[in-house]
């Protein structure tokens, strides 16, 4: 891998469609109250992404919590929709064992650096036209990032207002 200025890295990859493109961002602690529900509404939410909006790629971040869940409900998608992509996008390398369901790991750079969460965010959200999240506060790395995507005009779904308003799912 290359690295460009600021030791941050010049990516080489494959052009997906930002359009058929989906990211994941949400909080790293989820309850074990919360995880069968969001797993469901994640399920629902995805399905949904693929059947009706086209979505074949979907980005999420790596890190514990909603990232993680997201992924696995993606891998579990894969059985019945079997063309659909996982990206695994890390903010830096020497994590990248874990993900050997991913159909691509990128790493974008070698060691941790201050920002390279945000970095990593940002790239989500840059390759992607839709963003899941499950955003419960207005503070943090996943509000930050659901305002990036906002003002980078991104459809967000937030599964929290389905949580909040103890309702179903409905995309």
């Amino acid at each position: 891998m290359e690295y460009g200025i600021w030791r941050r890295p010049v990516i080489r990859l494959r052009n997906y469609l930002a359009e058929k493109s989906c990211c994941f961002t949400g909080h790293r602690h989820i309850t074990e109250e919360e995880r069968p529900i969001l797993c469901s509404w994640l399920r629902h939410a995805i399905r949904e992404l693929i059947t009706t909006d086209g979505i074949t790629t979907f980005y999420a971040g790596g890190a514990l919590g909603f990232d993680t869940l997201a992924a696995t409900m993606v891998v579990e998608a894969r059985e019945v929709f079997p063309t659909i992509r996982l990206v695994i996008v890390l903010p830096y390398a020497k994590q990248e064992d874990r993900w050997s369901d991913a159909d691509e790991v990128i790493c974008l750079s070698e060691q941790y650096y201050t920002g390279c969460m945000f970095a990593r965010n940002r790239y989500l959200v840059d390759h992607s036209s839709i963003c899941v999240s499950y955003q419960t506060r207005q503070s943090g790395g996943t509000a930050y990032t659901v305002k990036y995507a906002t003002a980078r005009g991104l459809r967000i779904i937030n599964l929290a207002q389905f949580h909040k308003a103890n309702t179903i799912c409905v995309i």
